[in-house]
């Protein structure tokens, strides 16, 4: 049996799980739902569920990871042979992965399109109607979308086939190495122009007017959710890199290290957002249209415009390419570890699979755009997307907690033994009732409330 491959040192591997957990996101989700709910008030609600939502899942999956030496695919039946529901489970969790892929991939390519539109200077001078005819133009564009998620999908691979310490580890450590320090130019930047105070006041000051206006109750659940869906948990993509580290550190030391890299990156992208928009007098909303269309028609205005552009969209891509590297190099351990592939015939099956698999979202804004399957202007994305964040990433979620606590999985007390196995901070076992009891309850919940907002509100 080949030896497992491992991480060279334990700063690769809390940059490679929080390039995970930092996706597009935390920037283009985040900032807007922390303005909407009240600034400080919000990130306050937030910090305390990720610590005791978030925190407890992703120290399980690296759990599970480290204990299976296994992917998603083997993990969970390596640790639990008897019942096949874990295995399943495993198989469920592997789907998660592709069909997050189907529809990351052409964002992905959104994003490295427009850096290079940054660099030849398309938005120098032009106004923001033109901005957006650009994108919405580029959308319709079957052949242009489709080039660019090709190209994203062959870097991502392409880095993957190069091995976890020589391809994935050392590029990733450079992409999010690059990524703090370009955030940090940018929010310099950012708070130094004229009228950007107000946007920081806005962002970092409590709205108590926020709760007459949604109630804290929405608020509450607004971070719940946010501090949930912002880590990437249920579907493995975390535990592939549990399976990679060895045993001197105790998991849930690791696991803030991860969380509080992924919240960081997530409030210094509102202090480039919120001083940028309330310089320019734009309202700062959310998705696509904020990146895409709203920060490029302010970076025109701004003196050195095309250099904070370029800046802005090299942060971007290297945000999306960390998530796709880190998925991919999931996906390849499946059928490493499924059919015992070697890592080159994984990458080569996996890079055809991906790229037919990724066509139908890149086509749905244009040759597919009939097909819209939540009714008028939804798309294929939208689907997908869907898929992912209402059922994947809940119900996955879950099925680590009930692995993790239930004596038909693997139970508690080896859960708490591997966790605790290395040096560092301790994961409390004064935990195991709400663990077992609560926060299944809470993680119902939330995959309820998103049915209810996505289908009924």
């Amino acid at each position: 049996m080949k030896e497992r491959e491992k991480f060279s040192s334990r700063l690769g591997f809390i940059l490679i799980s929080a390039g995970c957990a930092i996706g597009l996101g935390n920037v283009w989700r985040f900032p807007y739902v922390v303005g909407q709910y009240g600034g400080a008030l919000f990130v306050l609600i937030y910090l305390f569920f990720l610590v005791v939502l978030g925190a407890p899942i992703m120290t399980m999956e690296f759990s599970v990871g480290r204990a299976s030496q296994k992917s998603a695919a083997l993990a969970f039946q390596t640790l639990q042979t008897k019942g096949k529901v874990w295995n399943w489970l495993g198989k469920f969790q592997m789907l998660g992965n592709y069909v997050l892929m189907m529809f990351y991939t052409t964002v992905g390519g959104w994003m490295l399109s427009y850096f290079i539109k940054m660099i030849k200077g398309d938005f120098v001078g032009i106004t923001p109607q033109q901005v957006e005819s650009i994108f919405n133009n580029s959308l319709q564009d079957p052949l242009l979308q489709v080039f660019w998620m090709v190209v994203v999908v062959a870097l991502g691979f392409g880095i993957c086939s190069l091995g976890l310490q020589n391809g994935v580890e050392k590029i990733t450590k450079i992409m999010m190495s690059s990524l703090l320090v370009i955030i940090l130019i940018l929010v310099i930047r950012a708070v130094t122009l004229p009228g950007g105070s107000e946007g920081l006041s806005f962002y970092l000051i409590p709205n108590f007017d926020a709760i007459k206006q949604y109630g804290l109750l929405e608020i509450i659940f607004a971070a719940m959710g946010q501090a949930f869906f912002t880590l990437s948990l249920g579907i493995g993509a975390i535990a592939i890199f549990g399976s990679y580290i060895d045993k001197n550190r105790r998991l849930f030391g690791e696991t803030i290290s991860v969380c509080t890299l992924d919240t960081l990156v997530a409030l210094l992208s509102g202090l480039i957002i919120f001083p940028a928009c309330f310089a320019f007098g734009v309202n700062p909303g959310s998705g696509p249209g904020l990146v895409f269309i709203t920060l490029p028609s302010i970076f025109n205005e701004m003196w050195l415009g095309q250099v904070w552009g370029t800046l802005f969209f090299v942060f971007m891509s290297f945000a999306a390419l960390s998530t796709i590297i880190a998925v991919f190099e999931n996906i390849i351990s499946f059928g490493m570890d499924l059919f015992n592939w070697s890592r080159k015939k994984a990458v080569i099956i996996n890079l055809i699979l991906i790229m037919v698999l990724s066509l139908p979202c890149a086509l749905g804004f244009n040759i597919l755009s009939d097909f819209a399957p939540f009714g008028a202007g939804s798309t294929i994305q939208d689907l997908e997307d869907f898929l992912v964040t209402y059922n994947f990433l809940p119900l996955g979620s879950l099925a680590y907690l009930i692995f993790c606590t239930c004596r038909y999985g693997w139970g508690f007390d080896n859960f708490i033994k591997e966790a605790n196995t290395g040096k560092g901070i301790k994961f409390p076992k004064w935990t195991r009732v709400y663990l077992k009891y609560v926060l299944p309850c809470v993680i119902i919940f939330i995959f309820i409330q998103g049915y209810y907002s996505f289908f009924i509100k």
